[in-house]
């Protein structure tokens, strides 16, 4: 089954795919928006592209384990997509993927001009693998 994993955001939203055996994630791209409706219809067309089966979608959470403010404002966009594509879609805690892709890029020195359009997508990237690595065990 193939998996989409999405990092939702204000500006941007990354998309990441599985492959068919659900081992490995790779971030596909980040999507410009311009709110939350446009944001569900760019993502659910990227979706139907990419052959999605399942949504994984990051959420939000404080270093507390509370949800963060962005949270609601998710589970918004979470519920649109969900009914605009027809698939299942699942949360994941998103909690320091951003830093995570950071330190990635940092590591690689990864300095291109598109690193800001790029960091979405490897957060996506990061949900996502984290969602198969725990379905796995």
């Amino acid at each position: 089954m193939r998996i989409i994993g999405i990092d939702f955001g204000d500006a941007r939203v990354g998309v990441a795919a599985s492959d068919e055996t659900e081992f490995l994630a790779t971030a596909v791209c980040s999507l410009n928006v311009t709110g939350v409706n446009d944001a569900v219809r760019k993502c659910a067309d990227k979706i139907k592209e990419l052959g999605g089966e399942k949504i994984v979608c990051g959420l939000p959470y404080n270093m507390n384990g509370s949800e963060s403010f962005r949270a609601e404002k998710t589970r918004v966009f979470a519920d649109k997509l969900k009914e605009a594509t027809g698939l299942e879609l699942e949360f994941m805690d998103e909690r320091l993927s951003t830093v995570e892709a950071y330190t990635y890029m940092n590591i690689t020195d990864f300095k291109s001009s598109k690193r800001r359009a790029v960091i979405d997508a490897m957060s996506a990237q990061i949900i996502l693998q984290s969602y198969l690595d725990k379905i796995k065990k």
